[in-house]
């Protein structure tokens, strides 16, 4: 069955809908939500029939497409998913699409020897070896850490397609330390991926500062199509150029770290740097080295501090080493009580 764009869209906008469990979605919502969607990728207004979202309901919920979308209407009104974690987007892929996928790669990969598509000669790889695997029912060959419990990946391509198309958003938001959540009108500008969690940057309406949000605590996603969307040109090279990880602080916090690294684990530190600013201060005779950074003093660089132990000792500055000693300390009171 020929599927059009608009028809994608009208798909992908009612799933979105219908994992928004905060909100009871009548026929008309879903009308509404969908005509929106369609007003912003094509600029313009689209009819959108009663009769057209019922069919669509209607073919989600067949093997037509391959979603046996689990729909149902409750207190006669209202649509929803019956399991609460189902989603379109986690439908499995098909051979047909497997063919059309494994004919793309290998017309992209004439293109890897063009600086364009350097960074991506790892990914034609790993999709090469998905394909691979499914196809012949046989274990991977290549296997990237990857953590499949995480929570908000799933608004991971709607954020991806705010950006691009620079959509402002109503993001339900409940960080670890609020008690309820919040709702934030947000302008994104960027997505960030750190030790397997993925974050979006943006800027709440109405304020200057930027915001970084983690897609774990993103509860529902919405759209303000009535605000005017705010751009930024924000280079991720340029803000992250002296922080590790996604917590970017003032300038006040950038400071020189000196630290050492015994004999044993030192090969490890030259070889994959604490930061690109990494300089090799001083080599002892026993193997020991120092290392110097210029990075801000941030959550993120404590936690790599302190995953090296007994390993790595901080020269300077005073005040990050006299933070790391009260931890250190504070952690070996923990196991001095058996």
């Amino acid at each position: 069955m020929a599927t059009t764009k608009n028809a994608l869209i009208r798909y992908k906008t009612i799933d979105k809908c219908l994992q928004n469990h905060f909100k009871k979605w009548t026929l008309d919502d879903l009308i509404a939500a969908c005509s929106n969607a369609l007003y912003d990728f094509e600029g313009r207004n689209i009819n959108v029939s009663k009769r057209t979202i019922q069919l669509d309901i209607q073919l989600m919920r067949s093997d037509k497409l391959g979603y046996n979308a689990p729909i149902e209407v409750y207190d006669k009104k209202y649509y929803r998913y019956a399991e609460s974690d189902y989603s379109i987007k986690n439908t499995p892929i098909t051979n047909a699409d497997m063919q059309v996928l494994s004919e793309t790669i290998e017309m992209l990969k004439q293109f890897q020897d063009f600086s364009l598509f350097s960074e991506l000669s790892g990914l034609f790889n790993k999709l090469e070896d998905q394909i691979h695997t499914q196809k012949n029912n046989k274990p991977a060959i290549i296997h990237l850490d990857k953590n499949d419990n995480l929570k908000g990946l799933k608004f991971l391509d709607e954020l991806y397609q705010a950006i691009l198309k620079e959509v402002v958003l109503i993001i339900t938001y409940k960080s670890f330390k609020a008690r309820h959540p919040n709702i934030i009108v947000f302008h994104p500008y960027l997505l960030k991926e750190y030790n397997n969690r993925w974050f979006v940057i943006g800027k709440p309406h109405a304020e200057d500062k930027l915001l970084t949000l983690a897609l774990d605590r993103i509860l529902a996603l919405d759209y303000n199509f009535k605000l005017n969307y705010q751009p930024k040109f924000l280079d991720a090279n340029s803000y992250y150029k002296n922080t590790i990880g996604v917590t970017v602080m003032p300038e006040t916090h950038l400071k020189t770290v000196v630290f050492k690294i015994d004999s044993k684990n030192a090969p490890y530190v030259i070889t994959k740097p604490f930061h690109s600013s990494q300089k090799l201060v001083e080599k002892s005779k026993k193997g020991s080295v120092i290392f110097s950074i210029d990075v801000h003093i941030n959550y993120e660089l404590e936690r790599l501090i302190l995953g090296f132990g007994e390993s790595i000792e901080v020269l300077e500055p005073n005040s990050l080493r006299n933070r790391i000693k009260k931890k250190l300390n504070k952690a070996a009171k923990q196991y001095a009580t058996r």
